[in-house]
């Protein structure tokens, strides 16, 4: 059955398809695929929780937060090389921050004073290299004048991050000197040898 309404066109069957109609809806769909390919890469897929650490090893010194006296780390690599704040780099050791108490902790930021009340000194070994290292904590400054207890902590960052030492070590004085820890890395990256065994680093 055939219905005709208003100017006598016909309803119920198929319309007739108009070419510049079809070739306007193509366009259309060709650029909103386009528009959201762009979009695609303008905002990649973000990678959950990657932490890319240029590191094999990480120590981390801290002491007392907002504790003004001054304590630095000073690490020897197995060639004799040592890394202290004015030698940051030894071989493949590297002393990635050196913090002076609460000396240069105070930023600003549109216009306001932050304090960091943090106190820690970070370094890096940035690659397997076979051998001893020993970790020594030197009582540089004081403005307290009194002991500081520092922690230190070893950690090895590749394939997964483990913490193979930790301790706390007691600076009684300024200028007292202390071996926190020796250890040896073997060629497959584990670790042993851990001690105390005292061992002069500073030399001033």
């Amino acid at each position: 059955m055939t219905i005709r309404v208003g100017n006598g066109r016909k309803t119920g069957g198929p319309s007739p398809s108009d070419p510049f109609t079809d070739l306007l809806f193509n366009t259309l769909i060709g650029f909103m695929l386009l528009f959201f390919v762009a979009i695609i890469f303008l905002n990649p897929a973000k990678k959950s929780a990657a932490v890319d650490l240029n590191a094999e090893y990480l120590i981390v010194v801290t002491w007392a937060d907002n504790n003004p006296d001054d304590v630095d780390t000073w690490i020897e690599d197995p060639n004799g090389g040592i890394a202290w704040f004015r030698n940051r780099s030894a071989g493949l050791v590297h002393l990635d921050r050196d913090d002076r108490g609460m000396l240069n902790d105070t930023l600003t930021v549109n216009g306001e004073k932050i304090e960091n009340p943090l106190n820690q000194e970070v370094a890096a070994i940035r690659g397997l290299v076979p051998g001893e290292y020993t970790v020594n904590l030197h009582y540089y400054e004081t403005i307290t004048h009194k002991p500081v207890d520092v922690s230190v902590r070893i950690a090895r960052v590749n394939p997964v991050y483990e913490i193979f030492y930790n301790a706390s070590v007691n600076l009684p004085q300024k200028g007292d000197e202390v071996t926190a820890v020796r250890f040896t890395l073997l060629s497959d990256g584990s670790i042993t040898g851990i001690n105390q065994l005292q061992k002069q680093l500073v030399s001033f």
